[in-house]
């Protein structure tokens, strides 16, 4: 059913927001990749992908909202940047990065991502 509400997710920059599997890949052979992890913090401890930051989808806002060293002092690394264009954020299949893309690009992180695949996808391809 079509319906003619626009959705945050059918604007054009959409393309440019989603890092593959690949990329983010060599983004974290190269240390450059702020990865956030927007699950909760049962499913961090579970399993998660290497450097990534546990910031639950329901804290995001106020956590980049926080000055950065308390950001720093609360996640244990810098906080990003506004124009920082290594953000990167994921969750276990998508849907929850893309709603921490639109919380992030709201508060004028214009330039962050989301790893689509999310950590199935990581997950899958890491096995292999």
């Amino acid at each position: 059913q079509v319906t003619d509400r626009p959705t945050f997710h059918l604007h054009c920059h959409c393309g440019l927001s989603v890092v593959t599997y690949e990329q983010l890949k060599a983004m974290l052979a190269n240390h450059s990749v702020q990865l956030f992890d927007v699950r909760n913090p049962d499913e961090f401890q579970a399993g998660r992908i290497p450097d990534s930051v546990n910031i639950p989808l329901g804290q995001l806002e106020e956590s980049l909202k926080l000055p950065p060293l308390q950001f720093q002092q609360q996640f244990g690394v810098k906080a990003p940047k506004k124009e920082d264009d290594d953000i990167v954020f994921h969750c276990r299949s998508g849907k929850r990065s893309l709603t921490a893309l639109e919380i992030a690009h709201r508060l004028g992180f214009s330039k962050a991502r989301h790893y689509a695949g999310g950590y199935i996808d990581w997950e899958e391809r890491e096995k292999k």
